[in-house]
């Protein structure tokens, strides 16, 4: 696969945010290993877009690729040195009076450089500081979503066939990267290991919504429950919680649980979860709940909808 993230994503170099992101999306849900199990290449493609999108969604780091400044991968580009970018540094051995004149001969300049590499026995330069550290590797998790809004560990496993235990915090949210120091690739010439990047993908839920830290859900109550009120039995992220029902409650109507959403940082607040009503009928209606009814429109006249069409004939 391709190494320029931009194709890699399907997209230009004049591509928005917004666009980015939406692409990277559609790219993970379709290219999911698990979704190809008899495609070798699907987990390295997979990869590749992760790191694509890694690069491309912190607007510097994709300002410093354009530049040139860095790869693909996010590893800096060496910059060009010349022999004239050292000519007059402290401590050049090639100055005139240092065994070189102006007018010296680049045979016998290049040829010291030679010498001084090999003088002590030839290709080892890590004794004279030609350490080097390990590339970063990427790789794509994918969390539940009641893991991400209450944290927990999950293992993801490396190349090798090894694998990390990956602490995920509390209120992690998808395209989070999480950076593991020490556990990306071996450096060279005593340099330090370089770092693992986990980027998150999380799942949705049957029942619960994410926005910001507040959770969404819908609870569905009984017309006895609407009508006369009553304590209900709530679902959380964290668990069942007692609700109270208000009498003479419409379905639409939202009941705000302070505290029950996703924690935040810092030692803030938790975010709210945000409970919407929805009156469900019994699947089947008796002789004794039709009677009733039939009996209360006669002798009740209620019309919810009199002022929106009074409204909308304005």
């Amino acid at each position: 696969m391709t190494t320029d993230p931009y194709t890699t994503l399907g997209l230009t170099r004049s591509a928005t945010s917004g666009e980015i992101k939406a692409a990277y999306r559609k790219l993970v849900r379709t290219h999911h290993p698990d979704l190809h199990p008899d495609d070798a290449g699907a987990e390295a493609r997979f990869k590749a877009i992760a790191a694509a999108y890694d690069l491309l969604k912190d607007p510097a780091t994709r300002a410093r690729f354009d530049a040139g400044e860095i790869d693909a991968a996010g590893a800096e580009r060496p910059q060009r040195q010349y022999y004239r970018d050292f000519a007059d540094a402290p401590g050049n051995p090639y100055q005139q009076g240092r065994g070189f004149g102006p007018q010296g001969d680049p045979a016998d300049i290049f040829a010291e450089i030679l010498r001084q590499r090999t003088r002590g026995g030839g290709a080892d330069f890590a004794g004279q500081g030609f350490a080097a550290g390990g590339t970063d590797l990427r790789y794509t998790l994918e969390v539940p979503f009641l893991v991400a809004a209450r944290g927990g560990e999950l293992p993801i496993t490396l190349p090798d066939g090894g694998s990390i235990a990956v602490k995920i915090p509390q209120g992690a949210h998808d395209g989070q990267t999480l950076r593991l120091r020490g556990k990306g690739g071996p450096g060279s010439g005593g340099g330090p290991a370089g770092d693992a990047l986990i980027i998150l993908t999380v799942g949705s839920h049957p029942m619960f919504r994410r926005e910001g830290d507040d959770i969404h859900v819908t609870l569905p109550i009984t017309i006895d429950e609407a009508v006369l009120g009553a304590k209900v039995s709530a679902p959380t992220i964290a668990g069942p919680v007692s609700l109270t029902i208000p009498t003479g409650t419409s379905s639409g109507r939202v009941m705000r649980l302070r505290g029950r959403g996703v924690a935040r940082s810092g030692g803030r607040p938790a975010g709210d979860q945000l409970v919407e009503l929805r009156i469900v009928l019994p699947p089947a209606i008796d002789d004794s709940l039709r009677d009733f009814m039939t009996e209360w429109r006669e002798t009740h006249a209620h019309n919810p909808r009199a002022d929106l069409l009074n409204e909308a004939m304005t």
